[in-house]
């Protein structure tokens, strides 16, 4: 009796559960508000049932219930600065689930921090720089830490930037909020939420323990995939902007991305879980996205 229950029923977990929801006899998560509870319980997901707990970070038995009845559990809620609210609430659930095996938990190659534009893999040493990043490491840990005494299966997918239908260079150029910022030696890696549905996917079917970095295979400055979006639909790309003018108008999250510079290797991924990226750059997920008219 497989059954997924997704702490977080976002971007990345809704787009799992629409390509792969099938697997499952029974699909549970959790969302912030109740309109959102009831919209999923409504439509489904990708024509799939499921069903919708709220949890906002407090204690909520209905969720502790269907924890118990899952095989497999997908976690895509931050921490916070107190920790992570998961296991703050439901650590002693997830160790007593009868029939889980494996969680798999979606964290960020954030974790890293700054290599100057070098070349990380799995064996890197975490050096994160952000808050954010550490409260993410920390999160990890206690995962990993979890998974031992529990004697449970946990998998860190630590990912690149997302994007994916509605979350990509081509939407930002036809609404015309894309933005090319020139700083001089930063690249950075993606991953289309396609190929991160066959990570979490390949995870879950192979009991996969350990840290994972889904990531695409060509770490690139911010602007390249823009202008190729640009390209596509036939406009100028937007003019690049000095970074230093950029920098007065970014939040605090935006400058910190911007402070760090790295090339993130994938081949675990493909060799431990045997994923083949369906879109191994931005170059053939635009392209896609664009056919698609999304």
């Amino acid at each position: 009796m497989p059954n997924l229950f997704c702490f977080g029923l976002g971007y990345s977990a809704s787009f799992y559960i629409t390509e792969f929801g099938a697997r499952f006899d029974r699909i549970a998560g959790t969302v912030r508000t109740r309109e959102k509870a009831a919209a999923i319980a409504a439509a489904g997901i990708g024509g799939h049932k499921v069903e919708a707990f709220v949890f906002d970070g407090e204690a909520a038995p209905e969720v502790s219930a269907a924890v118990m009845d899952a095989s497999a559990v997908l976690i895509s809620v931050p921490p916070r600065e107190s920790g992570d609210p998961v296991l703050a609430h439901f650590a002693d659930t997830l160790r007593a689930a009868p029939y889980l095996r494996t969680i798999v938990y979606l964290s960020t190659v954030g974790v890293y921090g700054d290599h100057a534009g070098a070349w990380v893999d799995e064996e890197t040493p975490a050096t994160p720089v952000s808050p954010r990043s550490r409260e993410r490491l920390e999160a990890e840990q206690a995962w990993t830490a979890l998974g031992a005494r529990a004697g449970k299966a946990v998998a860190i997918l630590r990912l690149s930037g997302i994007y994916g239908p509605g979350q990509n260079a081509l939407v930002q150029v036809r609404r015309g909020s894309a933005k090319r910022i020139d700083r001089p030696g930063q690249v950075f890696n993606r991953i289309h939420v396609s190929d991160i549905a066959q990570a979490i996917d390949a995870a879950f079917a192979r009991g996969a323990d350990g840290i994972f970095n889904v990531t695409d295979d060509e770490p690139t400055p911010q602007g390249v995939p823009i202008v190729l979006a640009a390209e596509l639909l036939g406009v100028p790309p937007p003019p690049e902007v000095p970074f230093a003018e950029a920098a007065r108008a970014m939040t605090a999250m935006a400058l910190s991305f911007y402070g760090e510079s790295k090339r993130v290797r994938n081949a675990r991924l493909k060799h431990e879980l045997g994923v083949a990226l369906r879109y191994p750059t931005y170059r053939e997920g635009l392209r896609a996205l664009l056919d698609r008219g999304i």
